[in-house]
This record gives C-alpha cells, sequence and structure tokens, in this order.
C-alpha cells in the first residue's frame, strides 16, 4: 500500500468530492493520508472530515503563509495533538518567497510550534521556503532533533536535506519531483538514503505529471513513487514499501 504524508484534502474543492477521492485511493492502492493543518479556525473541519474515515490522520498546525488569523499557544496545540487521530504538528516553518518586510512572528510562531511538538512527543511537518538558513538554525536552537519529523515537499539542495536528515527529520517528495525542470530535486532524490524518503501529493496543489496542470489528490501519489523507483533504478514494489514502512515509523501513533 502507498501512503499520502501530506495533504489538504479538507480544502473545499476536495471536500466535495471526496467519496470519488476514496474510491480513486482505493484503485491505486493509497491506504493512508495525511491532512495536514494549515490554521487554527478550520480546524475543527479538518478533524470531523478525518473522523470519518479510517483512511485519514490529522496533524495540527498554523501554516506560515498565515499572517492574518488565530496565532497558536504551546498549550492549545498540544491540547489539540491529544485527539486521537493527530499525528503530528504542523504544518509550520518559513517562509520568505510570498511574504515581505518585518517576518519575526514567522519566526516566533516556528518556535512555539516545536515547542509544542516537544511537549506532545509528536514529530513536526516542516514547511521552509526561500528560508533554508533560517529554518535550519531555528530548528537548531529550539532541538527540533529531540522529536524529528519531515521536510515537507522538499525542493532545497542536497546539503539542506543533510542538514535536516542529521537533525532527525525524514525528506518528502511532491509531484514537483516528476517536472522537467527539476533536475536538482530529482538528483537529491537519487542521493537520499532509503529510511528517510517520504511521498507526498499536497493535494490539491502540484499535481505530478502525467496530471500536472490539474487537480490533485492523494489517489496521484503513485505517480510520485513511480519517478522515485525511475530515478533510484528500483522496482516501484521497493518505493512502495520504505516510504510506507518510513510513513509509520515516523508517526509511531498510528501504530498504538
Amino acid at each position: 500500500m502507498f501512503v499520502d504524508s501530506h495533504c489538504h484534502v479538507d480544502f473545499p474543492t476536495l471536500a466535495a468530492q471526496f467519496p470519488d477521492i476514496l474510491q480513486r485511493m482505493q484503485t491505486n492502492n493509497v491506504a493512508h493520508a495525511l491532512c495536514v493543518s494549515v490554521n487554527l479556525p478550520d480546524w475543527p473541519g479538518l478533524i470531523a472530515l478525518v473522523e470519518q474515515h479510517d483512511a485519514l490522520w490529522a496533524s495540527v498546525g498554523v501554516h506560515p503563509d498565515y499572517e492574518d488569523t488565530t496565532e497558536p499557544t504551546v498549550e492549545d496545540l498540544v491540547a489539540r495533538s491529544l485527539h486521537p487521530k493527530v499525528i503530528a504538528i504542523g504544518e509550520t516553518g518559513l517562509d520568505y518567497f510570498r511574504l515581505q518586510g518585518d517576518l519575526s512572528w514567522q519566526r516566533e510562531r516556528f518556535r512555539c510550534h516545536i515547542r509544542a511538538a516537544k511537549q506532545s512527543g509528536l514529530p513536526l511537518i516542516i514547511h521552509t521556503r526561500s528560508s533554508a538558513e533560517d529554518t535550519l538554525a531555528i530548528m537548531k536552537e529550539e532541538g527540533a532533533h529531540e522529536v524529528g519529523g519531515v521536510m515537507h515537499c522538499f525542493t532545497e539542495s542536497w546539503e539542506v536535506a543533510q542538514a535536516a536528515m542529521d537533525m532527525n527529520f525524514y525528506i518528502s517528495f511532491s509531484g514537483i519531483v516528476t517536472f522537467k525542470n527539476a533536475v536538482s530535486l530529482q538528483d537529491v532524490a537519487q542521493r537520499i538514503q532509503p529510511d528517510r524518503i517520504l511521498i507526498e501529493t499536497d493535494s490539491p496543489y502540484l499535481a505530478p505529471v502525467p496530471h500536472r496542470g490539474k487537480l490533485n489528490d492523494p489517489s496521484k501519489v503513485i505517480h510520485v513513487a513511480e519517478k522515485l523507483a525511475e530515478l533510484r533504478g528500483v522496482t516501484l514494489k521497493e518505493i512502495e514499501t520504505l516510504s510506507t514502512n518510513n510513513f509509520f515509523n515516523l508517526f509511531i501513533k498510528i501504530k498504538n
């Protein structure tokens, strides 16, 4: 079975067609998907959806792009993390691409999530864009290695991947790795150690080839796995097995 380690099926474009998505997931042998939180006002709806489906799991967190939203506290994140369907803290991190100016609030929010992860014992889901140096620095300063997690939708350099893995983090590849111009990312995918690979869709965004430009959903994570198998010169079954095992090794709470 395959696992989509990062999706947003609670977003309106996907939630409205979720029964069809579930059928496509079954057809493509995608048995689980982690529905990732981006803000707190929408979190009750996310949890309500996840509670209805054995195939879905949830995180709790506030995305760094959400500037005008309810600011999380460590206490609130930890309290929400007690829900039996919540298996991660995030997504959190830094994004200097979409927002400009004084982003100190982003950095403080990131620190809050790391502290909540350490208190809850759950792994982190980290988003970083045009901010790798500060992201890694804060991870190190706050002791993110104590809980580990995943660098989601990875698009950074091999050096950044190495630094993250040294802090007990996994590297997750999205549909971007299937794009023809993603040469440097494909190089990272070839070099990454097998026990650190995860796959994701980040749906409804970033549909992989051959669906690029269309609406994405968890059933399409198989195409990410196919590209990784091609790049690494292994069978699709090998990528299926290792990425699924890695997911369950990271998000241990699912086993309990």
